[in-house]
């Protein structure tokens, strides 16, 4: 096992590191240029130096008067040393900036995922236990709506219907106008009223999918010999579907989950921009309009680096619901 999680850590490096280099690359080549606009605006202010001479100091700060290749390993160089330069619309090193939000983007995700299992699977073991029946033609409505609606659309729906008409929830932001004079457990429950509508809007986002994957492999996991036999020596219902299907239904679904926390703080790009949540899809999203590429590119390979670590996860937990994957 531990030769096989050094192999597969070894492999995920290389992917990230290709990753960072295709989105530097991608970055390299974006019309709009910062460094430029930059130059522009230090070259006009009183006694200051010509426009090409800050254009040619700026590029050489940022390793942008190399070529991609070069301008890359002086990026990466950076990188490893945890030095991901200054976000250039924030006026802040990047890291302080990805420091201070992501607590809120990882509170939403947590949650998001947490009620999109608890949801997701006993409805997709139930719309397969009842194949054809009314339940599972209603169950595989509500998950093709979800899957269906994006999320932006998803979002502002849930804001028109539950703050705009009903007044039940703010409009857009973390806390409400009396925030200051609440007390500390008003302030709480005040920042996670806000944070219902977002959160509901992530669990959307995938709860269809998760819902319609787990219904398809219980009816095949409940096709399967083995459960016919199991039924045959006389197990109860229950015991068929919780010790026999239920475990084999997890395998292929753990593939799945893996993709599921990439894909909340990717979502969260459109999410906490629509209801106003400041966390790191509200920042990645306001330096990718504002061209800032220091906080972009590193949001971007966050993103990178949280796919290979949860398909890594992913690879450990085979382990421990099919012996087999020890055994080979």
């Amino acid at each position: 096992m531990s030769k096989f999680l050094i192999r597969r850590v070894l492999f995920a490096v290389l992917v990230v590191v290709l990753g960072a280099f295709i989105i530097y690359a991608v970055m390299r080549m974006i019309p709009m240029s910062f460094v430029e606009a930059r130059a522009r605006e230090l070259s006009q202010r009183p006694n200051s130096k010509p426009y090409h001479e800050w254009l040619e100091q700026l590029n050489r700060m940022y390793g942008l008067d190399r070529n991609i290749i070069g301008g890359f390993i002086f990026w990466g160089k950076s990188a490893i040393r945890g030095q991901f330069g200054d976000s250039w619309a924030h006026t802040v090193p990047v890291v302080d900036k990805f420091q201070s939000v992501i607590g809120l983007s990882i509170i939403m995700a947590v949650i998001a995922l947490t009620f999109e299992i608890i949801v997701s699977v006993p409805l997709g073991i139930l719309a397969a236990r009842k194949q054809y029946s009314p339940t599972d033609y209603g169950v595989t409505v509500f998950a093709l709506i979800g899957i269906s609606l994006p999320s932006f659309f998803f979002a502002s729906m849930l804001r028109y219907i539950f703050a705009v008409k009903l007044g039940w929830f703010e409009v857009y932001g973390i806390v409400s106008r009396d925030f200051p004079m609440l007390s500390a457990f008003g302030q709480t429950l005040d920042k996670a009223w806000h944070l219902v509508l977002p959160i509901a809007t992530l669990m959307m986002v995938n709860i269809g999918g998760l819902m319609r994957y787990t219904r398809t492999n219980m009816l095949e996991v409940l096709n399967s010999d083995y459960i016919r036999t199991a039924r045959a020596k006389g197990l109860s219902e229950k015991k068929v579907i919780n010790r026999h299907a239920f475990r084999n239904t997890l395998i292929p679904l753990i593939s799945y989950f893996s993709y599921l926390l990439p894909s909340l703080f990717g979502g969260a790009l459109i999410t906490e921009q629509i209801f106003a949540i400041p966390g790191i899809g509200f920042t990645a999203y306001a330096s990718m309009v504002s061209g800032d590429i220091p906080f972009t590119m590193f949001y971007t390979v966050f993103l990178v680096v949280l796919t290979q670590v949860s398909l890594i996860i992913a690879d450990m937990m085979y382990a421990v619901v099919d012996p087999r994957v020890r055994i080979n």
